[in-house]
């Protein structure tokens, strides 16, 4: 059965800045029976930040934007224990995103815009998140929030994952997915988001994964790349690693200097053993792009 949520739209003045006046512009409250939220969030252009918050509404989001600037789309229903929420945020008056990224290919003269929306969520919410961003920036900070599953795909925009004050996932991280097409994406202190499964994949852009620290669990990191690059930040070597690299003649590869061959398309560090736990396991395939790992610096 079908119900739906409570979305409220706002346009209360909360702050004066630089670019107007900053207002809440949706809250979705908090119902007893919403255990779970999925939310499918995407952002054709601007720039977009998600942070977590103690308020217990499932969603707030502000911005210095009027209602009437810009358009967007919203749908949201509860099935059995499960909220799912939909949101649509384009600003009026944008070329399209294909057209978009034909300027920043071929060069442009545009100025960034300053418009932004600020999205928080609660950190007493258990979320399932599907971030979809077309161009501009997005920076999310998942610190101390409940994420079972995480899917970011980026267009032409420039996307960085943090846990800015170190409070890691309450929950295990089912898959952590992230895709970029021609933009970029950094994702730092991954352990922190105490993932299952890495997913990465990578068509024309760049994108650095942070595996910096230790794992709590064993990692395993399943990327593609085609014409783009991908940089991996290695732990130290007391973590085991493993990686299987299927690559073309066309591709690039450039291993750290812990990673030595035991097989065909294979490599480890001096740590690994087929018995070793909270290992780091990467299975890679590139066919024009590069891939790179690092060692930690001391």
């Amino acid at each position: 059965m079908c119900r739906q949520i409570i979305l409220t739209l706002l346009g209360c003045s909360l702050a004066v800045g630089v670019s107007g006046q900053i207002k809440k512009q949706f809250s979705v409250e908090k119902s007893k029976e919403c255990e779970r939220v999925d939310l499918n969030l995407s952002a054709k252009t601007g720039n977009c930040f998600i942070r977590p918050s103690q308020n217990e509404d499932i969603l707030n989001i502000y911005s210095n934007q009027d209602l009437d600037e810009y358009a967007h789309t919203f749908n949201n229903e509860v099935t059995g224990t499960t909220c799912s929420v939909h949101l649509s945020l384009e600003q009026d008056g944008q070329r399209g995103v294909s057209q978009k990224i034909s300027y920043r290919v071929f060069g442009s003269e545009e100025r960034p815009t300053d418009k932004f929306w600020k999205v928080y969520l609660s950190e007493a919410t258990t979320y399932s998140l599907n971030l979809d961003y077309g161009l501009g920036n997005a920076n999310i900070d998942l610190s101390g929030l409940s994420v079972d599953k995480l899917k970011i795909n980026t267009g032409s925009a420039d996307v960085n994952i943090s846990y800015s004050t170190g409070v890691e996932n309450k929950i295990d991280m089912d898959t952590f997915f992230v895709k970029v097409d021609m933009g970029s994406l950094h994702a730092r202190e991954i352990n922190l988001a105490r993932p299952k499964v890495v997913v990465a994949e990578v068509g024309f852009g760049n994108m650095f994964l942070d595996f910096s620290n230790k794992p709590a669990r064993s990692n395993h990191v399943i990327g593609s790349v085609g014409a783009g690059n991908l940089v991996i930040q290695l732990p130290t070597e007391d973590v085991p690693v493993l990686v299987t690299i299927n690559e073309s003649w066309l591709c690039s590869i450039n291993l750290s200097r812990s990673l030595k061959k035991i097989g065909p398309n294979r490599f480890a560090n001096a740590s690994y053993t087929k018995d070793s736990e909270k290992a780091l396991v990467f299975d890679l395939d590139v066919s024009m792009g590069k891939i790179v790992f690092r060692e930690k610096s001391h």
